[in-house]
């Protein structure tokens, strides 16, 4: 049976009148077994060398119920009845001489004629038949794909032509439906939960001859509203989100979606099921080059760039009388400060992550996130998804799935990958490079921005002033189908700043999530485009692809997709210290409460979030005692070393079993070994960068580290957990300490090190603790009250000032005073911990620490 790296998929069937072919190729191949690729003069060849299923019975699956037979149309190029809009034809607006397609300039909302926006629906309706004309058969229409995630192509055939019916009676454009049953089956797509949410595809489908004549009709009903309806008068323009006509470009817009999508899911076919028309946009010239098997760097893809940007500031934000169709995410506004960054000039190339698979990355479990292991090992993912291997396993010698062909490797082309082979990548290199984890990463949505070189006033959207056909030489960008696949990362021209490919060839994946924008507003037309991913599971997912038209490339889209999506998609690294996503402090609505895994920290706090200070804060909760002072002869304070550990002895001394919370978990050590006792611990911190690092020591039970040496030298550890604790009694979260989730329970034992005076309401904290402490509990504080104001306003301050009466105010106090309504101290010393900053440079705190047990 042929697989999908490394993921059994059902062989093409043959179960059709005529036999699927491509090329003379035999038509029970899957997609990594296919090997169609381009020789040097650009057309198809055959290097067929893998088995036959000749003798043996075809598979029969439920969805194969759906073939009728009788599809000959379905085969070859297609007959003049197939083309229900204009045929592409040399002539037609959005053909070129040699008679390819490629997409029209989005069309003006303000300006454009009945004429200009019949143009822009005819061209939009082509493309997506050019694009369903590569489909050879009934089986490519009624096939799942391999992972079982969305719908057949059927589907995606015809949910453009049910959508336009549908939302032009919302928009009181239409009032009665065409074909009941097809606008509720053919109305809502996938949007799968998770990589593992199988099970979509049981139905019977209509007949292609059905859904032919159904396109036709919807096509015809279009043409007549756009030449007719009063919503296009003069008198209405400009057509605006508050009118009627809205509703006829946001059928537009939404058709291109799918044309792309669409595009994607073909790619994923068995290339037996494919075969590329003569329409389709020919591909960039390197496309036909041959190439070796093994990359060298300098010769066959270029060496990565690092352009850096200095700090500066960007804004989210598409004016509402901006003269285009938008979604609802792209309006309202919202502006960053941009501390300076490095990032990639290029996007990451096939030939860079060659070197990874090479290197066994996608075996490498410290590379991967917990969900991206999960996939990976679910999915038994070994290489990218358009890698097709050729030759024995082990020797790495790949081709290249395009839409419609396999081709010879372009190492110099951008890898397309989803969002967690990209962040494994950055994170493997990160290792590879010996920095801390994180330092490389991908963009953040307002980095993306911020290597953009149009000024963020600006009048102006490339989308609607060049199309297909003048896109890459006007800007430098492969996008409106200007070619029919990626181009390498250096084909076109850099822009201003030295960055290629900021908008089109491949989509870019970046750090965060999607959500709204302050003066975000659902529209009434489509109210749940947007709000439905706002649930902190959609990554964000910005500038378009090759195929990418309209909205898509415009310099105001905001996009998304799951981590484990593919599209036609990759990315570009950033190196930085620092991180901060477009989703911290997002306003709402929100899908489940607030999800976003971070929020923006106060200054101050923005400090946890550094690779700098989780290595610190490693090393302090891990480091062994030679590891921490490494100076022989000089001995520091016994209890300063092992201190989290030691804290959490101290706690178990009081109290050892039932639920623990670790509160202000910071790297986790101390949650780690209360574990030992309790059954269950919650450990909080507010620091995203340290409740990653907790849950990467969960997951993995050890974890690299640096100590600074001096200067620029560094020394590298281990982190590890004893093998000892049972790691599964521990659960990680990010939570703010003054405002605890209402649904987090109690329990037996809260630890609270060095948290209090890091707090910007601290006595709001100590208010919730009675609901949080079970009676006969306990609540271990630490603190060294170190009261600052960059964390806590003096007037909330629980220490360290004198009162009215200019008697000193300590913060040891103020607690008993606050607590002893509903606690009794049973504890109170001092404990010293030591944090090493460097081979000769050492922090030496001494905490107070007190202990309550629960009335």
């Amino acid at each position: 049976m042929a697989t999908l790296n490394g993921t059994s998929a059902p062989p093409a069937v043959t179960g059709t009148k005529k036999a699927q072919t491509c090329c003379g190729r035999n038509p029970n191949l899957g997609l990594h077994s296919a090997g169609v690729f381009l020789n040097g003069n650009g057309t198809c060849t055959d290097n067929d060398t893998s088995p036959k299923l000749n003798g043996t019975a075809e598979p029969q699956y439920s969805w194969m119920s759906n073939f009728s037979g009788d599809a000959d149309f379905l085969h070859g190029p297609r007959q003049d009845s197939w083309w229900s809009g204009v045929k592409p034809e040399v002539g037609v607006p959005g053909v070129r001489e040699d008679g390819t397609v490629f997409s029209l300039p989005q069309v003006s909302t303000a300006t454009s004629t009945r004429q200009g926006v019949l143009e822009y629906f005819q061209n939009t309706w082509m493309l997506t038949e050019v694009l369903f004309a590569s489909l050879q058969g009934e089986e490519a229409f009624y096939r799942p794909p391999y992972h079982n995630l969305r719908h057949p192509m059927i589907f995606y055939y015809a949910h453009p032509a049910a959508l336009y019916v549908n939302k032009f009676r919302v928009a009181g454009l239409l009032k009665d439906p065409v074909n009941p049953h097809y606008e509720v089956i053919y109305e809502t797509g996938v949007d799968e939960m998770s990589w593992d949410d199988m099970g979509k595809n049981e139905m019977q489908w209509p007949s292609m001859a059905d859904t032919m004549n159904y396109r036709q009709t919807v096509y015809n009903l279009v043409v007549d509203i756009i030449k007719t309806h009063p919503a296009l008068d003069d008198s209405q323009r400009p057509f605006g989100q508050d009118k009627q006509a809205w509703a006829i470009f946001m059928g537009f817009e939404h058709e291109r979606i799918h044309l792309e999508t669409s595009s994607v899911l073909i790619r994923e076919l068995p290339a037996t099921l494919v075969k590329r028309p003569t329409q389709w946009p020919k591909y960039h010239p390197s496309a036909s080059k041959p190439t070796p098997d093994t990359p060298t760097l300098g010769e066959d893809y270029p060496e990565a760039e690092m352009l850096t940007i200095n700090r500066c500031s960007a804004v989210l934000h598409k004016p509402e009388d901006f003269p285009s169709f938008g979604w609802d995410n792209e309006y309202g506004r919202r502006e960053f400060a941009i501390e300076p960054f490095k990032a990639g000039a290029t996007l990451c190339t096939n030939g860079e992550f060659w070197h990874f698979v090479r290197s066994g990355g996608y075996a490498d479990q410290s590379a991967w996130t917990e969900d991206g292991w999960a996939w990976r090992t679910y999915r038994n993912i070994k290489f990218p998804t358009f890698w097709v291997p050729h030759g024995p396993t082990g020797l790495h010698h790949y081709q290249l799935r395009l839409v419609m062909d396999i081709i010879p490797m372009q190492w110099d082309w951008p890898v397309a990958v989803n969002f967690y082979e990209a962040k494994a990548y950055a994170n493997w290199l990160s290792k590879k490079r010996n920095l801390p984890l994180g330092t490389i990463r991908l963009p953040a949505e307002q980095e993306m921005h911020a290597m953009r070189d149009f000024p963020e006033g600006a009048a102006t959207d490339h989308a609607q002033q060049a199309g297909g056909e003048d896109m890459p030489e006007k800007f430098g960008f492969n996008g409106q189908l200007a070619y029919g696949a990626e181009t390498p990362v250096r084909a076109l021209k850099p822009n201003a700043k030295g960055f290629y490919d900021t908008f089109g060839n491949v989509w870019e994946w970046g750090e965060g999530y999607f959500c709204a924008l302050p003066g975000f507003k659902i529209h009434p037309y489509y109210d749940d485009f947007s709000t439905p991913c706002f649930d902190g599971q959609h990554s964000v997912f910005q500038k378009g692809s090759f195929a990418s038209t309209g909205n898509l490339i415009s310099r105001y889209a905001r996009y998304h997709f799951r981590s484990h999506f593919y599209q036609h998609s990759g990315f570009r690294l950033v190196e930085a210290n620092h991180l901060e996503t477009s989703d911290m402090d997002a306003p709402g609505p929100y899908v489940g409460g607030k999800p976003w895994a971070t929020k923006k920290p106060k200054e101050g706090h923005a400090l946890y979030e550094t690779s700098q200070y989780i290595d610190e804060y490693l090393s302090m909760h891990f480091a062994s005692e030679s590891e921490l002072m490494p100076h022989a002869g000089v001995v520091a304070p016994v209890a300063a070393e092992n201190w989290p550990k030691r804290c959490a002895e101290l706690c178990i001394q009081y109290c050892k079993q039932g639920r623990a919370l670790d509160l202000g978990c910071a790297v986790g050590r101390a949650a780690f070994e209360l574990a030992r006792h309790f059954d269950d611990v919650v450990g909080i911190d507010f620091s995203a960068g340290f409740v990653e690092t907790c849950q990467k020591l969960k997951e993995l039970g050890k974890l690299p580290y640096t100590q600074k040496v001096e200067g620029k030298i560094r020394s590298r550890h281990e982190a590890v957990v004893d093998d000892a604790i049972d790691r599964n009694r521990c659960t990680f979260e990010v939570g703010d300490a003054c405002a605890l989730r209402e649904d987090i329970g109690e329990f037996d034992a809260i630890l609270m090190l060095n948290l209090l005076c890091r707090l910007p309401t601290p006595l709001a904290l100590l208010e919730r603790l009675p609901k949080l402490v079970k009676k006969g509990g306990v609540i271990v504080f630490t603190s060294p009250s170190s009261w600052l104001e960059q964390f806590t306003d003096p007037s909330k301050w629980l220490g360290g000032y004198r009162d009215d009466e200019d008697r000193e105010v300590r913060a040891c106090d103020t607690l008993e005073a606050v607590l002893k309504d509903d606690f009794e101290p049973v504890y109170s010393a001092n404990h010293p911990c030591l944090i090493r900053e460097h081979h000769r440079k050492f922090q030496l705190i001494v905490p107070h620490v007190a202990i309550f047990r629960r009335k």
